[in-house]
């Protein structure tokens, strides 16, 4: 039988494959291996092959465990007991607990009986087509299976956990304290601010701040704060001027205009389909994507692999080169000097 083409699997939107795999963690207690997924799911399946050479395909699935966790859903790993390390032998599995609706969660027979209806309409299309086949495949694969995938409620986490202490500090006007990891530093340094505004800016949480020992504002990116918020005895004085959320999203809207990365991918691959959707295409397999911090968007840039080539400017160039350069150190397992 030949090998499924390149053009059937780009006919898979993302949106389908991470639904897809949410639906085959669910359906099983034990877990799956890497392998199984690739192999069965539907959107990894039509590029996998039996022969090897899947490295493309796991990266892929490494993003989209890292999409499927900022959802708020909580997906396990389990190490094999006799070979713990083993990447090859470790599962991954969403707990059903964890994901059922909470029992203390109660409905009105208007609002059940509109519940019953949209779950009609989930089994059908959860379990239709490409589900049914891929349930089939895993127990043709000897993987006990769950269906319908029925009566489990996402839970979208859109916060950090410094968003709650942030939010009361801000409310009673008090002063905190966090350790802030700065892009290209070994080291947190403890920051003292009197908070003054939590925005959201292109799906990222930003706090701004007055930084007591400077005497000046900052924007802190919520995601770079590492350990908990501490929040002193101390007090501030809200100014009398407001709007300090509205200037804030306006300054990081102008940074966000003002800062543009040229950038080339690889038509067809999942780099494409992902990057095309924020971005301006300047021609075949060009875009333009506008971006308020260069180190986040390195990060995200690096982890396509080949997929990405960046143009322009010259620091973030620099910057996703320097996370290549460590990916391969790791590797290695040293210092990445050559080997002879």
């Amino acid at each position: 039988m030949p090998e499924p083409t390149e053009a059937a699997a780009q006919r898979v939107a993302v949106e389908e494959r991470l639904f897809s795999l949410v639906l085959a963690l669910l359906a099983t207690e034990q877990g799956l291996t890497k392998a199984e997924i690739l192999s069965t799911v539907q959107g990894y399946r039509q590029r996998y092959s039996s022969s090897g050479g899947n490295a493309t395909l796991e990266r892929q699935f490494e993003r989209d465990k890292d999409d499927i966790r900022e959802l708020g859903i909580p997906l396990e790993t389990v190490e094999a007991p006799g070979d713990p390390g083993n990447n090859q032998l470790t599962r991954y599995r969403i707990p059903k607990g964890e994901y059922d609706l909470p029992k203390e969660l109660t409905f009105s027979p208007a609002e059940i009986a509109m519940l019953s209806l949209a779950a009609t309409v989930w089994r059908q299309g959860s379990l239709s087509g490409e589900s049914r086949r891929a349930i089939l495949k895993l127990r043709s694969l000897g993987i006990e299976s769950d269906e319908p995938v029925i009566g489990y409620a996402p839970r979208v986490q859109i916060r950090e956990s410094s968003f709650e202490p942030l939010r009361q500090a801000l409310e009673h006007h008090h002063v905190v304290e966090f350790s802030y990891l700065k892009p290209g530093e070994s080291t947190a340094k403890t920051r003292t601010v009197a908070p003054l505004a939590l925005v959201q800016h292109h799906g990222r949480w930003h706090l701004s701040a007055h930084d007591l020992p400077v005497d000046e504002g900052r924007t802190f990116l919520l995601s770079r704060i590492v350990g908990p918020v501490k929040t002193t005895k101390r007090t501030w004085t809200p100014p009398e001027a407001g709007g300090h959320a509205e200037r804030s999203l306006n300054a990081l809207d102008a940074l966000w205009e003002s800062q543009r990365a040229i950038i080339r991918v690889q038509p067809g691959t999942d780099a494409a389909t992902r990057l095309a959707k924020r971005a301006s295409a300047v021609d075949d397999g060009t875009l333009e994507l506008h971006y308020t911090d260069l180190d986040v968007l390195a990060d995200e840039l690096a982890a396509f692999g080949p997929e990405v080539l960046v143009e322009s400017p010259q620091r973030l160039v620099d910057a996703v080169i320097s996370r290549h350069v460590k990916t391969v150190r790791r590797h290695r397992g040293g210092t990445g000097e050559n080997r002879g």
